[in-house]
């Protein structure tokens, strides 16, 4: 079943790619990593946090259309709990540029998807 939302169709089960896909990342950043590098700033470590929550923005917004600021708000507020998880662990390393790294991600990714939003809308209303 799919459903009309502003002039973008989305299908329920993208909720059944980024619920999983957020509870991967969470997993995945506070498993004990036995070889972390020692590296006070890394260019690529960066990198994949913009790209990881850049996806998990995209799934989220094409699961959750009329939600974006809760969308947005909600995966900042993550990547804020995984540092803040990262520095209790003991085994990681919280850091507040991956944090910014995050919310790089999520600008980019929401910009996309909203500039996305608007062509499918235009398309369709042709």
């Amino acid at each position: 079943m799919t459903e009309a939302c502003g002039g973008i169709s989305f299908n329920p089960m993208k909720k059944t790619v980024f619920w999983p896909s957020l509870l991967l990342v969470v997993v995945l950043s506070l498993m004990p990593v036995d070889y972390l590098p020692a590296q006070v700033f890394s260019i690529w470590d960066k990198t994949q946090h913009a790209l990881g929550f850049a996806l998990l923005t995209w799934f989220g917004l094409q699961a959750y259309p009329n939600r974006r600021w809760r969308v947005m708000t909600g995966l900042l507020l993550i990547g804020a709990g995984i540092e803040v998880a990262q520095a209790a662990t003991g085994w990681r390393y919280g850091e507040w540029l991956d944090l910014q790294a995050d919310g790089v991600g999520i600008l980019a990714s929401a910009g996309l998807w909203l500039l996305w939003a608007r062509r499918s809308s235009a398309a369709t209303a042709q």
